[in-house]
């Protein structure tokens, strides 16, 4: 499971509320300009529709006529609508955009991080997916550590470390010249290795979350495998009828046997295979990142 072209997806604090990750989801726009610094101004402001309905006053006075005061009713009704309106739709924005303001440490995007934390958060992303999506998970059968809930609070914790990972990755590029003068060498070496060593810890941790995802796969194949042979397995009493009656006593009693053995031998190697799976992820759990 290599790394992909694409960029991470957004990685939202699964410990939040529901209803503020359903928000923040929606609106990645918003949390750019969040993460920027950007806010959102009022366009239309709520005294220039009186404004003109003042003017078009003073000009009926001026004029003597009805016509204007009557025109200028309706452009101050129609520009009134339109305020409301517009105003409407930015207080919306300006809401969500303070929600992704006050959640700011609560969420990682993809330029929160550099190209190579970028691929390392795809690939965490990317098991993840396979392993939801599967249907022994979907069906519960491996779902002993409760995948849901687990699962995306590990792909959290990446992320964060990632984040932190970027930023000192940035740090160091700019603190350390790039010629180090001869016999200063040992002098910067630590902190090279420390941020090597943090690197491998993730990848290593990444990488244990791709061996689970491949385990999973490989009892999704054995799993539609199985279901395929349960269906021949109920049709057993036909083919041992028909094995009867074709074959000659000896070759009978073995084709018989056979059959029988089938279904034991497929649930043992279905069994397997999520045992497997099972033992993957509990050595995942085993070490947590949090």
């Amino acid at each position: 499971m290599g790394p992909r072209a694409l960029p991470p997806g957004l990685v939202i604090d699964p410990s939040l509320p529901s209803d503020v990750i359903s928000e923040l989801r929606a609106t990645p726009h918003l949390l750019r300009m969040a993460r920027m610094g950007r806010r959102i101004e009022r366009t239309y402001s709520p005294t220039l529709p009186l404004a003109v309905l003042g003017f078009m006053v003073v000009l009926w006075f001026a004029t003597g006529g009805p016509g204007p005061m009557v025109i200028s009713i309706v452009v101050a009704l129609f520009m009134a609508g339109r305020w409301a309106s517009v105003d409407a739709a930015n207080r919306s924005a300006r809401r969500r955009l303070k929600l992704a303001y006050d959640h700011a440490a609560h969420y990682v995007l993809p330029e929160d991080l550099d190209h190579p934390c970028q691929m390392l958060l795809r690939r965490a992303q990317d098991a993840v997916e396979v392993i939801l999506s599967s249907r022994v998970n979907r069906a519960g059968f491996i779902d002993t550590i409760n995948n849901q809930v687990t699962l995306p609070e590990e792909v959290w914790q990446i992320a964060q470390r990632l984040v932190n990972l970027s930023r000192m990755h940035a740090e160091h590029s700019h603190l350390v010249p790039h010629d180090v003068p001869s016999g200063m060498e040992e002098a910067f070496k630590p902190y090279t290795s420390a941020l090597d060593a943090a690197w491998t810890s993730l990848s290593k941790r990444v990488r244990q979350l791709e061996r689970y995802a491949k385990q999973v796969q490989q009892a999704d194949r054995v799993f539609h495998a199985h279901q395929r042979l349960e269906a021949l397995i109920a049709r057993t009493p036909e083919y041992q009828a028909l094995i009867a009656d074709t074959l000659r006593d000896d070759l009978a009693r073995r084709h018989i046997k056979e059959l029988a053995d089938q279904a034991a031998g497929a649930r043992k190697l279905f069994e397997e295979s999520i045992a497997r799976a099972r033992q993957t992820a509990g050595e995942l759990l085993r070490s947590p990142l949090s």
